[in-house]
């Protein structure tokens, strides 16, 4: 049986049965359970059902997980089991059946829907326990022998094996196990379940979730009984295939096949090959699904994780003499095979390639280098009859090689040596407290492009993902200090590099509570590197942080980027169609457009230019950009920039029924987001070219207001207020016009931050709740945007938002009505909460609101938020 029917028959035997069978969760666990990097267990993503917290979708569930752990890693290639990515077959319920019905349901299942033989099938029961005055499972041992198990082949385990317990106290329960006897040829005859042999394999564990564990040690019977039941897909295939490990199953032979013939090495001649066959074949497998699921390899949490197994396979891909790059093929392969069954590895085939690729290219360099030298060192040691090598030395392939500790210490173990790990760690914090001190590089008088050329193409390319997000979790993946500042390279950034006429994003990198201002984009190619201040020693290499673009300033550039190519539309227009750009800069306060024309503009042409942008701003044109072929993209009449180096694949941004042009920069997404247009200055950059200046959005309407102003001194002055008049009165209809605009654009803008919020809702006891900070504090706009969030969500819901500018600080809550029924007071917890950011305030049981001027202190007021909606819901 197939692993796919293996899924279909479990999934479809339950469904038959009433089970609601609900996708895998991803392998990244939910924000709100921070206790594991990764989803390791199949029950991990139902523990908010267990604990209560959450209402399940159906009492009956059935499912095939994902999995993912670590903990046995060095045991994967040399047992025929381990593996760090596995499936979880598991059926559920929450306050439904119990064993009467589980245990039948185990049996039928294991020999009529997967004809195994009853007579090799052996099961463990609950032993009992003193500690826990707890007998033995009478219960289940009853169940057992109905179903037709003889009693010499129900072994009684003790709480070590046939308990389960989510902790030290919380949900538990006796469990029971399914075995199958592979016979005496596996071990002795007198071997039994539980004992570490061979001869007997678990493929099945039924979890009767019935007591609550205290404190003290006692036990209570909980309120509602659950089960839970896991059987590993990877090894009941092996079962049914009868193969003598889960390497040479339907669905993850093909793996070790590839290894087979890009090596031509067989699976089967042991040793170091079959090892390193099978790390390949399970760490390429596992590094696709992760990617898959979002994770992406550095230095930190889930991040080192994927490094570590992406470079075990390369290190033992160069064992099996794999030629660079092969990574990517196992990769491709994982897809094929399991594609299907998991459609998230398609749709992410091209990011699975690119992380891959990126890794095996920059890894393969420090692997050539420090293997070299590593072999070096074990030579040395054994020459000289020790078992270890210096720490100095393993931390030279560390600091200056980029060789990981980790696969150090198993290529030393691998050949019977060791190194001081406490060595290596007083060398680390040498470093760490060189760095803190700002020592000064020795490259000081190089040429700065050539510095940061230098440092970019030192480590892999940066993936720029700032059209998608302002903010976005990424490794450091290089650093460089120098005079007090730093060149940084972000594994993934959301910063915008200079290129095009726009100008770099500014912004911050993050980690906690600190923060370093990013001064600088520098592009290189396609690659970029950021230049921070202070260089601070938590910016590190492999270092996990926050990475934030400055919204303000990259809304307003984005405004006048927009706005630039309305002008270009416009300018030819009316010009001509010689009309070509010839230069631009997009800046957050101003742009400013060169292009090529022979004569200065007279102010009736400037007045229909800019009227017509106007015009367009107010027709609120959808703005859309796409990535395309060149030729396709010049067939389609999209304009290029003069002197711009284009490949074969570009970037369109197309304003509707306006223009579309050839342009990598970033962009609003509408025009009427533009708000208002004015130009301000017009004049001769160089021969046959002209310059205009420009203001949109909020700098344009300072400048009308700046202008009425001076109009209004001006007219008191000469005391003959006629001609400014006339003047202010055409200033202050464009303001009118500009409100109008920029109020659209704010509630375009709003309703983006509405969907952006309700998308990130969570479960809590029922509710869906969004408790965020924003980048308001002003109540009227925070009950705005609460009311467009709550609009969106589930009819019970709730709606937490906080804000600060200055010394002032907003807070509002809403309930649903539905929400309020079940309980819930808006006003309650502003009370609670008021009092946390220095304030107060009040309202109804569905809306209320409170200001502060602790701005400090907003994040800990919406935890206190969170935690009244919680309890009242719990």
């Amino acid at each position: 049986m197939k692993a796919q029917e293996i899924r279909d028959t479990y999934l479809s035997f339950f469904e038959e049965r009433g089970h609601k069978v609900v996708p895998s969760a991803s392998l990244v666990p939910s924000v709100h359970d921070p206790s594991v990097l990764l989803t390791t267990a199949g029950m991990q993503p139902f523990k908010p059902y267990f604990l209560g917290l959450e209402r399940p979708p159906a009492p009956r569930l059935a499912d095939v997980q994902k999995c993912f752990r670590t903990t046995d890693i060095e045991e994967v290639g040399n047992t025929a089991r381990h593996m760090t990515f596995f499936e979880m077959l598991g059926n559920w319920s929450f306050g439904d059946y119990f064993k009467e019905e589980s245990i039948p349901w185990g049996w039928e299942l294991s020999t009529q829907g997967f004809g195994m033989d009853p007579e090799r099938i052996w099961v463990t029961v609950f032993g009992g326990d003193e500690e826990l005055r707890l007998g033995p499972d009478q219960e289940a041992i009853e169940i057992w022998r109905r179903v037709g198990v003889p009693d010499e082949r129900i072994v009684q385990l003790g709480r070590g094996d046939n308990f389960w317990q989510a902790g030290p106290t919380g949900p538990c329960g006796p469990c029971s196990e399914l075995y199958l006897d592979r016979g005496e040829e596996f071990g002795a005859a007198d071997e039994r379940p539980g004992d570490d042999t061979d001869r007997f394999l678990e493929f099945w564990n039924h979890v009767f979730m019935s007591y609550d564990l205290a404190e003290d040690g006692s036990v209570t019977e909980l309120p509602t009984r659950n089960i839970d039941t896991g059987m590993g897909l990877d090894r009941m295939a092996a079962i049914l295939q009868d193969v003598p490990s889960v390497f040479e199953t339907d669905h993850v032979r093909p793996l070790v096949d590839l290894a087979e013939e890009l090596s031509g090495r067989r699976y089967e001649e042991g040793g170091e090959v079959t090892r390193a066959m099978r790390i390949v074949a399970d760490h390429s497998r596992g590094a696709a699904f992760l990617i898959a699921d979002g994770v992406v390899p550095s230095n930190e949490d889930r991040g080192y994780i994927l490094r570590r197994i992406m470079r075990r396979a390369i290190q033992q891909g160069r064992t099996l003499g794999l030629e660079s790059p092969w990574l990517g093929r196992f990769a491709e392969r994982t897809i094929e095979l399991m594609g299907d069954a998991y459609p998230e590895l398609a749709v992410e085939r091209e990011t699975i390639a690119r992380w891959v690729g990126d890794e095996e290219e920059s890894f393969g360099r420090t692997l050539e280098r420090g293997t070299e030298l590593l072999e070096r060192l074990m030579a040395d040691a054994k020459d000289s009859q020790t078992s270890w090598i210096d720490a100095s030395e393993a931390f030279k392939l560390h600091d200056t090689y980029g060789f990981p500790y980790d696969l150090t210490k198993e290529l030393l173990s691998e050949q019977g040596l060791s190194v001081d790990d406490g060595g290596f760690e007083e060398l680390m914090e040498e470093q760490r407290q060189r760095a803190r001190m700002g020592v000064a590089t020795a490259h000081g008088s190089e040429d700065r492009h050539g510095k940061v050329m230098a440092f970019a193409s030192d480590a892999a390319p940066s993936r720029f993902v700032g059209y998608e997000t302002l903010r976005t979790t990424t490794g450091v993946a290089a650093v460089e200090v120098e005079d007090g500042k730093a060149l940084v390279k972000l594994e993934q950034s959301p910063f915008y590099a200079e290129g095009g006429g726009q100008v770099a994003d500014s912004g911050i990198l993050r980690k906690g509570d600190e923060e370093v201002r990013v001064l600088d984009v520098y592009r290189v190619g396609d690659d970029q590197a950021l230049e921070v201040e202070p260089a601070s020693d938590w910016v590190a290499s492999g270092v996990a942080v926050e990475a934030e673009v400055d919204h303000e300033a990259r809304y307003a550039t984005m405004r006048n980027h927009t706005a630039t190519h309305l002008l270009h539309a416009a300018l030819r227009q009316r010009l001509g169609d010689h009309v070509r750009q010839a230069g631009s800069a997009v800046r957050p306060d101003k742009l400013r457009f060169d292009f090529t024309h022979g004569q200065a503009l007279g102010g009736e042409e400037l007045g229909a230019i800019e009227d017509q942008v106007n015009e367009w701003i107010k027709e609120s044109h959808p703005v859309r950009w796409l990535e395309m072929a060149r030729e396709e993209a010049e067939g389609l009449g999209a304009m290029a920039l003069f002197g711009e180096k284009y490949g074969e694949w570009v970037r369109v941004v197309e304003v509707d029924g306006v223009s579309r042009e050839l342009c990598g920069g970033t962009h609003i997404a509408n025009t009427a987001e533009v708000g208002i247009f004015k130009i301000v200055s017009e004049g001769s950059s160089a021969a046959n070219v002209r310059r205009i200046e420009a203001l949109s959005g909020p700098a344009a309407i300072d400048w009308f207001r700046a202008q009425e102003q001076s109009l209004r001194e001006v007219g008191e002055l000469l005391g003959s207020p006629q001609d400014p008049l006339t003047g202010a009165s055409r200033a202050a209809e464009r303001l009118r016009e500009a409100g109008e605009g920029a109020r659209e654009a704010e509630k375009q803008q709003l309703a983006e931050e509405a969907d952006r919020l309700a998308s990130d809702a969570a479960k809590v006891g029922g509710v869906a709740l969004v408790c965020a900070r924003t980048g308001l504090a002003d109540q009227k706009q925070l009950l705005d945007l609460g009311s467009r969030v709550r609009s969106k969500l589930p009819e019970e819901s709730a709606v937490v938002l906080g804000g600060a500018d200055g010394g002032k600080v907003g807070l509002v809550v809403l309930a649903s009505k539905a929400a309020v029924a079940r309980g819930l007071s808006a006003a309650a917890i502003v009370r609670e909460a008021a009092p946390v950011i220095g304030g107060g305030g009040g309202g109804r049981d569905d809306m209320a609101q409170a200001g502060g001027k602790d701005a400090a202190k907003l994040d800990e007021a919406l935890a206190v938020a969170r935690q009244a909606v919680e309890r009242g819901m719990g």
